[in-house]
């Protein structure tokens, strides 16, 4: 089952990208010369976007459940995605790149909801402000839990 799981190209990234693309944004996929190859980088805009999966970034939403068996395996595996994830955001933030994360509940959403926050992923994504995002603060966040 495991071998099924995909890391690219996901439902949610990809609608988000067609999403963004129709917002006038290109972007490249996947840019390995960044660090934690971001699902999608924004070189105009010096941005990086990841979008996470709730339950392998264990996102504390109603996506993400603990795994009954085999707990120890469980908790050591997302809690290190989730520290890997922080430093991630850390280092591109270090290289002057923005970093946002969105979590797959996010892209949940009704579509008059999920317009408005892929419009506010835009603007964020357009902005000229060198500092961290909401996104990526939250991030940050869930790495220490």
């Amino acid at each position: 089952m495991m071998a099924g799981i995909r890391s690219r190209n996901t439902a949610p990234e990809v609608l988000l990208r067609k999403m963004l693309h129709k917002r006038g944004l290109r972007f490249r996929l996947h840019r390995k010369s960044l660090p934690g190859s971001p699902d999608l980088t924004f070189p105009r805009y010096r941005a990086a976007v990841f979008v996470h999966g709730c339950f392998w970034h264990g996102h504390e939403c109603h996506l993400f459940k603990w795994p009954k068996t085999r707990t120890e395996f469980w908790v050591t595996k997302i809690t290190g995605n989730r520290e890997r994830d922080a430093r991630t955001v850390e280092k591109i933030t270090q290289l002057g790149w923005k970093a946002l994360v969105v979590w797959e509940c996010e892209l949940r959403r009704k579509e008059q909801d999920l317009r408005s926050f892929v419009d506010s992923i835009a603007d964020s994504i357009r902005s000229t402000q060198p500092e961290m995002t909401p996104f990526a603060v939250h991030l940050a966040t869930a790495g220490s839990r």
